[in-house]
């Protein structure tokens, strides 16, 4: 596996589907299934996409910001800070597992809204 690969392209897949294009992401970077775990997403290639195209129409002014990214084995985990309309800003972890061609099959996120006060100075990102 080439990792520096993988993270690339788990980055390129999500930010060309946050920002309105899952048919393309999916048939460029999606193997040949794509199991879905966010429960808001139906399983499948369709689910994504539709749920993508959703997001967009609903939300095209949405923004996302790729904090940081890591790989291990077969898996891509991404680092995400977005922002939404109503100065709404989320941080999810993004895990990605891909196959031996390279090609992501396998989605889990964990979504966190970023709260207007903190008990400390770090922040989220």
């Amino acid at each position: 596996m080439d990792l520096q690969q993988n993270k690339q392209s788990a980055i390129d897949f999500y930010r060309m589907a946050y920002l309105g294009h899952p048919e393309k992401a999916v048939e460029k970077y999606v193997g040949n299934q794509y199991i879905q775990h966010n429960p808001d997403v139906k399983d499948g290639k369709q689910g994504f996409i539709d749920y993508f195209n959703r997001m967009q129409d609903e939300y095209p002014e949405k923004t996302i910001e790729f904090v940081r990214s890591t790989a291990e084995g077969d898996l891509v985990a991404l680092h995400t800070l977005q922002k939404w309309p109503g100065d709404v800003k989320y941080v999810t972890m993004d895990f990605f597992r891909f196959d031996l061609n390279g090609r992501i099959v396998e989605h889990w996120d964990s979504i966190q809204e970023v709260p207007d006060e903190m008990k400390h100075d770090n922040g989220m990102v």
